[in-house]
């Protein structure tokens, strides 16, 4: 019986994961081997990469290509983009993000994070712990990821030695106490091969610990808490402009945490006017109450100024509404920061101009040392004060990820340049 057979018959929700860490280090062959071994590929998307493979002269499946999808990154070898994966088990399904490791993709691999709800961090084990490796374990902890698995791949190169596996495992371990990680799990792997992915394999039996399958399908999925506080961004205010709807009102939105139900005293921001829950609908259908990723229509008690933007809170689980605040910012774009420059900042459905006040300092991934800086160039990680036109209902982003988030845009040209994670 295969160790997937074994597992027990139950739902652990949804997880999010990404893998991320230095280039070449075999993120892409781990998501290709974790798929076929867990029997989620199709048979026709098998015999794909099987013939793309022997076209290029390959004596075994090159699985990196189940989602090095774009062009460019196959005729490199490299990830540019980040590719999503969706699979199930039948115990669990898993959204699996696969973030690029050159140091200029490294704003993909924010957006990779941004939403994951485990990180694995690949080393090459020829190679130990490099500068990438270092930037995405203090991103990957900048963006609240709690879950940290460092796997050390390619062990078959170094035929399988404990020593060299327990090297990088203390290495690492200095720099994740530097920064203040916690509960950091450590796994030798073979992604080629397939040894502690899916299956342990016979090559490192002096490993006692799960398999790299085994740790992703007991991982505590999003959203476990019951006292999250309630967020509620309105993106849409419904008034159908029919006779048989006449004084139909809903605030449509996504709750991005917490729950609310009917009955529910609540308290819409920034305004502070209060109200109840009338009825919460998801289409046609009335519901009780409703939770955390869920798309809803609230209709509340009383008839009330609410427009998109405004956030809508349980009257006892209030954020702060703030014009002003500290946050960690990565620069996106090409062009560096400029610091006298008006941005538009969006915060969950709300968007508002904004100014940088002050770059307080500028971080060294490899020291750590905080470094005096007057602008912020591509990939830079930075504490700052920002000021916002409009005032924002925010949490800071360890309490809440939605809505300790923003990224920035410019509007010459819509581009995304920069993400932030709000330290109130």
């Amino acid at each position: 019986m295969s160790a997937l057979e074994q597992l027990p018959d139950i739902d652990n929700g949804l997880l999010r994961f990404l893998t991320c860490g230095n280039v070449d280090d075999g993120k892409s062959t781990l998501i290709g081997r974790l798929l076929h071994d867990s029997k989620s590929i199709l048979s026709d998307t098998y015999s794909h990469i099987s013939q793309t493979s022997a076209r290029r002269g390959l004596t075994a499946v090159d699985l990196s290509l189940l989602t090095d999808g774009l062009q460019a990154e196959r005729e490199q070898g490299i990830t540019i983009d980040v590719a999503y994966r969706y699979f199930s088990t039948g115990r669990r399904k898993y959204i699996v993000a696969d973030a690029p490791g050159h140091e200029q993709y490294t704003r993909n691999m924010v957006t990779a994070a941004s939403t994951a709800d485990l990180a694995i961090i690949l080393i090459d084990a020829r190679k130990g712990v490099q500068t990438q490796t270092r930037r995405h374990a203090y991103i990957a902890h900048l963006l609240g990821i709690s879950q940290l698995v460092v796997a050390v791949n390619k062990m078959d190169l170094l035929g399988h030695d404990a020593a060299r596996f327990a090297s990088i495992k203390a290495e690492f371990q200095e720099f994740a106490e530097r920064l203040g990680i916690a509960g950091v799990q450590f796994i030798p792997i073979s992604a080629l091969h397939g040894d502690m992915i899916v299956e342990r394999g016979t090559q490192m039996d002096w490993y006692p610990g799960p398999t790299l399958f085994e740790i992703l399908e007991s991982a505590p999925a999003a959203h476990r808490l019951p006292d999250e506080p309630l967020r509620f961004p309105v993106q849409y205010v419904c008034r159908p402009q029919t006779e048989a709807f006449h004084d139909f009102r809903g605030y449509m939105g996504r709750i991005e945490s917490g729950e609310i139900a009917v009955g529910d005293a609540v308290t819409i921001l920034p305004s502070g006017l209060r109200s109840t829950v009338r009825e919460i609908r998801l289409l046609q259908q009335s519901l009780p109450c409703a939770r955390a990723e869920q798309s809803i229509t609230l209709l509340l008690a009383d008839e009330i100024d609410v427009s998109r933007g405004d956030m809508i809170v349980k009257s006892d689980q209030l954020p702060s509404v703030q014009k002003q605040f500290s946050a960690m910012l990565c620069w996106l774009a090409e062009a560096p920061l400029e610091p006298n420059r008006t941005y538009l900042l969006r915060h969950t459905t709300r968007e508002s101009k904004m100014k940088l006040t002050d770059i307080s300092y500028r971080l060294d991934v490899n020291t750590l040392a905080q470094q005096t800086a007057e602008r912020l160039v591509c990939n830079d990680l930075a504490r700052v004060s920002i000021k916002v036109a409009q005032p924002l209902c925010i949490d800071s982003y360890v309490d809440n990820r939605a809505s300790g988030a923003f990224i920035i845009i410019d509007e010459s040209n819509n581009n995304t340049v920069g993400a932030g994670m709000i330290l109130c």
